[in-house]
């Protein structure tokens, strides 16, 4: 592998691949887009595809996911904007402007989930449509649209972790990245007369953990054994792998003050709260089960 890389090279040593020239956007007619943007937009029909399937699979209209979906963007967008301005705030409080450039990035996935389910909420209250029920059919695109999107990360050069030497060890050329994601332990591992950094693709990490997720919620649809169950499951499974490997990220956001990372907290926080949930229902519902038989003996 060379020791001098190009601007828009990206590697993996140690499964021998090498990728040059690639590209973060394109021009069409002159003006530039974003592959960033692309893969967003590519994860959002994608997912918006997928979930559409589980509808006619659950025998429900398929019509309301697209209805749902055209306010579950722009809220979600907003939403991942302004969780990543605020725990990114020294950033943008002296450009006030920037925070509306999404050019180079700066949207937080857990701000566009807790944004999502706010506005799943509201859409179920007003449409008089099951919240639970859309909910669950709603996972298996959310996530799958959560893969794709990641892939927008690698072509920005950002979300990486720590210094590795592991099977997938990636390289990225300094002038890529953002300086404020090389960490110290990350400097302190840059070859002498090298102009890259080596690090954990965290983006590679998330999206294999999550292509896993889906699989056992579709695996799992017909065999739930409540309404929200699915939503539970993306909830308990999402944040316990985001947890670890949150822990390995060098862009972490941080509680104000503190070094205390508000994904990997907020993360712990729904894998407990979702497995309570799931042990406290089904504990009603073995109750529940246990009177009914009860009742049914007695008459």
């Amino acid at each position: 592998m060379k020791d001098i890389m190009n601007s828009a090279d990206i590697a993996f040593p140690n499964i021998g691949l090498y990728l040059e020239n690639v590209p973060k956007s394109f021009s069409v007619f002159g003006f530039q887009i974003a592959l960033y943007g692309v893969m967003i937009g590519l994860g959002v029909l994608s997912g918006v595809l997928m979930a559409a399937h589980v509808a006619k699979l659950e025998k429900k209209d398929s019509d309301i996911v697209w209805d749902f979906i055209l306010y579950a963007l722009i809220f979600s967008i907003i939403g991942a904007r302004i969780y990543y301005v605020i725990f990114e705030w020294d950033m943008y409080k002296d450009n006030l402007l920037e925070i509306l450039n999404l050019r180079h990035g700066g949207l937080a996935i857990y701000g566009a989930v807790i944004a999502a389910f706010i506005t799943l909420y509201v859409y179920c209250r007003i449409k008089k449509v099951h919240f639970l029920q859309l909910g669950d059919i709603c996972m298996p695109g959310l996530v799958l649209g959560q893969v794709i999107g990641r892939w927008g990360n690698f072509l920005n050069r950002e979300v990486f972790g720590e210094y590795t030497d592991s099977l997938f060890a990636m390289r990225l050329p300094i002038e890529a990245v953002r300086s404020r994601d090389i960490s110290a332990n990350v400097a302190a591992h840059i070859p002498e007369g090298a102009n890259y950094i080596q690090v954990h693709p965290t983006f590679l990490y998330e999206g294999m953990w999550n292509l896993l997720l889906m699989a056992l919620m579709l695996l799992y649809r017909k065999h739930r054994k409540f309404d929200g169950e699915i939503c539970l499951l993306y909830l308990g499974g999402y944040g316990l792998g985001r947890f670890w490997i949150e822990g390995i990220r060098t862009d972490q956001l941080y509680f104000a003050g503190t070094t205390i990372p508000v994904s990997q907290l907020l993360a712990l926080i729904f894998v407990v709260v979702s497995l309570t949930a799931d042990i406290i229902i089904r504990l009603r519902m073995k109750k529940n089960a246990e009177k009914t038989e009860k009742e049914a003996e007695l008459n």
